[in-house]
């Protein structure tokens, strides 16, 4: 898939994953870890996920996806697909700037699980209180 033309790269982060994405001018074909997409991310809501910034700004059939992915689940490594594929869409045209932030592809999602502190059973969990 390594072609010599136009390449637009981006990373997107969702929770704990990472995922570098290169856009190629192309008929659609979306690929994952070397996978298709929809063998990879094994849902349909999780294809529909990564395909919203394609389609919001018309370039589902005009562009190849090519995306690597760590850490996370499946469902944090769509997120940041579609993360990447969005601030992708920017480098490929500025005018894609307006119906992505709209629909809130821009935003990066920050939330990741709190880690556990010593002493404690989990993150937040507390000792129980005695009062004799």
């Amino acid at each position: 898939m390594a072609k010599d033309t136009m390449k637009f790269y981006a990373t997107g982060r969702r929770k704990r994953a990472i995922a570098r994405v290169w856009l190629f001018p192309g008929e659609g074909k979306i690929v994952i870890n070397n996978r298709d997409a929809d063998a990879y991310l094994a849902r349909p809501t999780n294809m529909k996920l990564i395909e919203q910034p394609l389609n919001a700004t018309g370039s589902r059939e005009k562009y190849d996806v090519w995306a690597t992915c760590k850490g996370g689940g499946l469902s944090g490594q769509a997120g940041a697909i579609r993360l990447g594929i969005a601030r992708a869409l920017l480098r490929v045209a500025a005018e894609f700037r307006d119906p992505l932030k709209k629909s809130g592809y821009l935003t990066r999602d920050s939330r990741k699980v709190e880690r556990k502190k010593y002493g404690r059973a989990g993150a937040r969990a507390r000792f129980q209180f005695s009062k004799r």
